[in-house]
């Protein structure tokens, strides 16, 4: 009777060791799905929250940059990413920079226009304020000489931000908003322009276990364009509170996983005036640039159903080819364009001081860039969580412990 009751024994052992397998199997895999849906969750939260009011855009009236840093920095804090400097999450600086904190009406023909719907004000304008008559030069130029004006009609609206100011105004419009030739003109525009506009990188860094010396690093620019007078601002969603929310993720992730290298987390003012941010950082650098074994720019992160273009395919082949690799294993995206090198986004100042350096950008989906229709409500996001694995899977490649 002892060799049945010790083969039932051993068949129950067994059977109770798969049962118990497949619960822990189950387990982690309702886990997965709990932090992929935190994900999604935390990442729409922090959209809305970014491209709220109390932002104004990010930029450069009612402190919008400053307050973008301030909550940067109280995340990274809360998440347990130490400052880079091991003192201070911020990396001041200041530039100079034309903004319009205050009036901006436009009136044509006699109708008032809607600021950033209507009409935008070229960002290197002056400040006016009268009325005149406008003078067809072209088909879509209008010119008040007296006043020193210039109206043109576009098909889209694109503000941006500057350094300079120009000695004339010049008033964009929406050229389906205009019914007529546009004639009379009135006008109330305030600029102010500041010469020592104060702002911040936000840095952080997760240290490594084993080789804290080597470095990956995350960037993404949190600025954008602010406001366009008291009642007009640019959420900037895409551009580029997406990026922002890709890095914080990583940040928040990376602090209770440590790797076995350094993760990095640098947040760029000044990109929308020039790449200031990023210029300032390689020239005044928090960490050895030398130590950085590769460098991830994150903007424009909001759709992704047509793939993805990365800068700076074709300086840093093997590392493209391993991107590539990991995300057909994984399914992760449709597609992965290279692009060569490119001077247009933060990714450029490190590339040029020789640190290898992958700027990338999601296709398809919106077409809002650099307007008052770059919203979160509409941004799809649709490869956020996808694009936040391939990254983990292209991370622990880069240190030796995944597809190589």
């Amino acid at each position: 009777m002892i060799l049945p009751i010790l083969s039932n024994i051993i068949c129950f052992n067994y059977t109770f060791e798969i049962y118990m397998k497949n619960k822990i199997t189950l387990f982690f895999l309702l886990i997965a799905q709990s932090v992929a849906a935190q994900d999604i969750t935390f990442a729409r939260k922090m959209l809305d929250t970014l491209t709220s009011p109390y932002f104004w855009g990010r930029g450069y009236t009612n402190n919008g940059a400053q307050k973008a840093a301030s909550f940067l920095t109280g995340q990274l804090k809360n998440y347990g990413v130490k400052p880079m400097d091991g003192k201070n999450y911020l990396q001041d600086f200041s530039y100079p920079v034309n903004t319009f904190p205050g009036k901006m009406d436009v009136e044509i023909n006699g109708v008032a226009l809607i600021p950033g719907k209507d009409f935008i004000v070229s960002p290197d304008s002056r400040g006016v304020k009268g009325q005149g008559t406008l003078v067809q030069k072209d088909s879509v130029t209008f010119i008040d000489q007296a006043d020193r004006i210039i109206v043109t009609l576009e098909k889209k609206l694109t503000w941006s931000a500057e350094q300079k100011v120009l000695d004339y105004t010049m008033i964009q419009i929406d050229k389906n908003r205009v019914k007529v030739s546009p004639g009379p003109i009135k006008i109330d525009i305030e600029n102010e322009f500041v010469n020592n506009f104060k702002t911040a990188n936000v840095c952080g860094m997760v240290k490594g276990t084993s080789k804290p010396d080597s470095l990956i690093v995350f960037t993404a620019h949190y600025d954008h364009l602010g406001g366009m007078g008291s009642k007009t601002y640019f959420p900037g969603a895409n551009d580029n509170a997406s990026g922002v929310t890709q890095v914080l993720s990583l940040a928040k992730y990376y602090a209770t996983h440590p790797q076995p290298y350094t993760m990095a987390f640098i947040f760029f003012s000044g990109e929308e005036a020039g790449l200031l941010g990023s210029k300032y950082f390689t020239e005044n650098p928090l960490i050895p640039l030398k130590n950085i074994r590769f460098l991830v720019n994150l903007d424009l992160e909001g759709t992704g159903v047509d793939g993805i273009t990365v800068v700076n395919a074709t300086i840093y082949p093997k590392e493209f080819a391993l991107l590539k690799r990991i995300n057909e294993k994984g399914n992760y995206l449709v597609k992965i364009n290279s692009r060569g090198k490119a001077a247009n986004s933060d990714h450029y100042l490190f590339t040029e001081k020789g640190v290898p350096s992958f700027f990338w950008y999601t296709q398809g989906g919106i077409a809002a860039y650099h307007d008052v229709y770059d919203i979160s409500a509409t941004l799809p996001m649709n490869k956020y969580e996808d694009m936040f694995k391939m990254i983990l899977k292209f991370n622990e490649s880069l240190m030796g412990k995944g597809i190589q």
